[in-house]
């Protein structure tokens, strides 16, 4: 009884300081593992509500990228080419998409990864912006992890997929452990790497990669796209409007879609030429064609004063107005190809004298009494 009883005595003793923390802890991961259960149930119960987005809450951009590379418009060349690479996946090379933004060499690439996976692609592919990920260490440490362990779970594919996004903005130790690990993980791991500037990735990079250029997108492809767009938005888009769009885009189809969209905002009526003006903050050509009429033709107080009733109409700044000099002028019939040329490098010289910060009142009066003393001299006759 004399050993029993120093047990009874802890027993009715107050439950000590560390006694407590013992039963706060092991209440702490009870709760912890209750809370995992339930994210586990609600990630998949709602896991094909997260993976089909609801298209009304998307951006156009998003809601209408191509998923299939039969939906890709204005690359018939390139989707030739790389359909015949994915006709057998197993020996497809690496890939470098090349070309200026907004033609299609992002929605290309998750069109191959869509292509490789089904709709388990999101498992099996690293999608990662390389202007984020760009140092030696993300390197290392987020793509060679995701491109040692080998993928056999799936059908015929017997590597993932790393897709790395404006990888032209890797520094240059970043580039080159990249090169090594493209050498090392042939078996496990393909790289589509997506660029602008084709000449910032170092020579063994492009040497281990198939190359694509994607140019600019057509013109009348692109019309016919945002005419496609907008009979699904219900819009009414005039022509004119549309070729204004593609003119303001340039050839990004991406820009081209957003400039949309924004007009897409104003419901009343039919969007036309001058609700895009309003929008993507130009003038219309006949109102910058007057001012250059006027300088000229020698008239440049007149000139000097419509550009600045213009400017302060919209909210130009220096550069903008001469942006829209420079298009406007190459469209003026009375002028010879010499003079175009002349006219354009004056052009350029204020243009990089408002980009060094000179005075812009001064920059852009002192552009239109160059082109008043140029009407002069060639003795120009306009016609207004």
């Amino acid at each position: 009884m004399s050993g029993k009883q120093p047990l009874v005595e802890e027993m009715s003793r107050p439950v000590s300081f560390w006694q407590q923390r013992v039963l706060v802890n092991s209440k702490k991961e009870t709760t912890a593992k209750q809370i995992k259960t339930t994210r586990q149930s609600t990630h998949n119960n709602g896991e094909g509500r997260t993976l089909e987005r609801d298209e009304g809450a998307l951006m156009w951009v998003e809601k209408y990228r191509p998923k299939t590379l039969d939906e890709v418009i204005g690359l018939g060349d390139t989707i030739g080419s790389l359909k015949a690479f994915l006709r057998d996946c197993k020996t497809m090379p690496h890939l470098l998409f090349a070309g200026m933004p907004g033609t299609g060499k992002t929605s290309v690439a998750l069109c191959i990864a869509r292509e490789l996976y089904g709709t388990n692609w999101r498992t099996f592919t690293l999608e990662l912006n390389a202007s984020d990920e760009r140092r030696l260490k993300d390197v290392r440490a987020r793509i060679k992890d995701f491109a040692r362990y080998t993928r056999t779970a799936f059908g015929d594919v017997p590597y993932a997929l790393i897709i790395l996004d404006e990888s032209d903005q890797m520094d240059r130790l970043a580039q080159t452990a990249l090169r090594r690990i493209m050498e090392t993980s042939s078996r496990t791991c393909r790289f589509i790497l997506i660029c602008n500037y084709v000449g910032k990735i170092i020579e063994p990079i492009q040497s281990r990669c198939a190359m694509f250029r994607f140019s600019r997108l057509d013109k009348k492809e692109m019309i016919k796209h945002l005419e496609d767009i907008s009979k699904k938005e219900n819009l009414d888009l005039s022509s004119g409007a549309a070729e204004r769009i593609i003119e303001y885009s340039e050839g990004d189809l991406r820009r081209a879609i957003n400039t949309l969209q924004t007009a897409a905002v104003y419901k009343d009526g039919t969007i036309d030429e001058i609700r895009i003006l309003q929008i993507i903050g130009e003038a219309t050509p006949k109102q910058v064609q007057l001012i250059l009429n006027k300088a000229l033709g020698g008239e440049f107080t007149e000139a000097r004063k419509a550009m600045y009733d213009l400017m302060g109409s919209y909210g130009f700044s220096g550069s903008d107005i001469i942006r829209q000099m420079q298009k406007e002028l190459l469209k003026i019939s009375y002028l010879s190809q010499e003079d175009k040329a002349e006219l354009t490098n004056v052009i350029g010289e204020y243009d990089f004298r408002l980009t060094e910060g000179a005075n812009s009142d001064i920059q852009l009066s002192a552009l239109l009494a160059q082109f008043s003393k140029f009407g002069k001299l060639k003795g120009k006759t306009v016609e207004r």
